[in-house]
């Protein structure tokens, strides 16, 4: 053989071996036993030791990246108990870690609302649902009226098993960008105020939504920030955005697919002649707030005046909290209020460098790279998310909030609040 060769070849040998010591070193992951096949291998490196694989990708390890989007191809969390089969109520909670009592007075003592809109994907659903639970809080699940039977089923038996639980007393068939989506929101707003909870702030989010604020850290934010007050982050409308409010739009139905479209027909000027906003169509809102809109009757005016508007939950909530004598009112905010993190595609290079998943209506759906930009936002919470193609994702961002709530924990700790009873290495919390 070629002297130059046999060095070459000894050097190439060698680089190898050291690549493949040095991934696995920086990410403590055990070499895997050869005699093995290679289906064990990947569940070995990627389905054995997810804690530590996620603290590798939560500070940005370069090699933990190639690793787990490897590992995202073979790696499926554990299915949840449950949720497609029938189970008593206390293992319904159990085998589900539901927390089962308020973790500190403070909590205990400062009840929220959430507003939960849904229409597919149960399992997400439930992670997204036993992530924000408290006893002390009040939930109202609105389904899509056009969701399958079996899927609404599902989501019944779980809520059946919890008084605080409950699904809307009317349901809409939401359509994207259209009015149906505010009157979701309005609907449950509707239940809520006549429960019997004393709740003192509601959250709307979508099933595609995950926190990464603890309860106790989002009571916390809510009243050193904005104590009394609403959380509509707005400005007044833009004139590119105009459009959506000058003319009318109607809800359509082609090829099965509902869908919003303009009709050029152009819409009187809003009622008792006020001042359009836009903004996010995510708020926190008071009690009080809440109840004005669904009484006063400039908010009853809004409403029906934007029935045929494009994406009107983007200007309702926004337009109404600007008006001084409304409860809880913010007059002259703007875009302040740190709710979602979204990485907007237009943003690209300006709020974040890129998305590391794929782009769905201009929003990013994460993957595996965008996790420490998503645990490094002052955000409380982050949209979207796709549980079935990015599983190790919401796996890695739910290990890590539960750790953190057990840690704020003021109470004994039960053993079923714990997501894993035993894992070999504990994960690193970053942030």
């Amino acid at each position: 053989m070629n002297p130059l060769h046999a060095k070459k070849s000894r050097f190439l040998m060698c680089a190898a071996v050291c690549m493949f010591i040095y991934t696995f070193i920086y990410l403590k992951v055990p070499l895997y036993d050869e005699s093995n096949d290679k289906n064990s291998a990947s569940k070995a490196e990627c389905g054995f030791y997810p804690d530590e694989l996620c603290s590798a990708l939560f500070v940005g390890k370069p090699a933990a990246f190639k690793i787990g989007n490897f590992c995202q191809k073979s790696y499926q969390p554990k299915a949840l108990s449950c949720i497609q089969t029938s189970c008593s109520c206390p293992t319904v909670l159990e085998t589900l870690h539901f927390i089962s009592r308020p973790l500190s007075e403070e909590e205990g003592n400062f009840s929220l609302a959430y507003i939960i809109t849904i229409h597919k994907e149960l399992e997400m659903f439930v992670r997204l649902l036993r992530a924000i639970y408290m006893p002390q809080n009040i939930y109202c699940i609105h389904i899509d009226e056009k969701s399958p039977r079996d899927y609404k089923t599902a989501v019944q038996n779980i809520v059946n098993c919890f008084e605080n639980i409950f699904i809307s007393s009317k349901r809409e068939h939401v359509v994207y960008a259209g009015f149906s989506r505010l009157q979701a929101d309005i609907n449950c707003m509707r239940d809520l105020v006549n429960s019997k909870v004393q709740w003192n702030y509601v959250i709307n989010l979508c099933g595609q939504d995950f926190p990464l604020k603890t309860n106790k850290e989002i009571i916390q934010y809510i009243k050193s920030k904005w104590n009394g007050k609403n959380i509509t982050p707005g400005i007044v409308q833009p004139l590119h955005v105009k459009h959506r409010t000058e003319v009318s739009y109607r809800e359509f139905v082609h090829s099965g697919v509902p869908y919003v479209y303009p009709a050029k027909i152009r819409k009187a000027q809003p009622p008792h002649n006020l001042t359009i906003y836009f903004g996010s169509a995510y708020y926190i809102l008071t009690k009080d707030f809440v109840e004005f809109t669904l009484s006063d009757a400039r908010a009853k005016a809004l409403l029906e005046w934007s029935r045929d508007t494009y994406s009107p939950d983007e200007h309702y909530w926004v337009t109404l909290n600007r008006l001084p004598d409304a409860p809880g009112a913010t007059p002259n905010a703007g875009w302040q209020g740190d709710l979602r993190a979204i990485k907007w595609k237009d943003q690209e290079g300006l709020s974040h460098k890129g998305c590391k998943g794929h782009y769905v209506r201009d929003i990013c759906i994460y993957g595996l790279g965008d996790l420490q930009w998503i645990i490094e936002s002052p955000h409380l919470f982050a949209n979207k998310f796709e549980a079935g193609r990015n599983p190790l994702v919401l796996e890695c961002l739910e290990r890590r909030l539960r750790l953190k709530v057990l840690s704020q924990a003021q109470v004994p700790i039960e053993q079923h609040w714990r997501l894993q009873q035993h894992s070999h290495f504990n994960m690193q919390l970053q942030g």
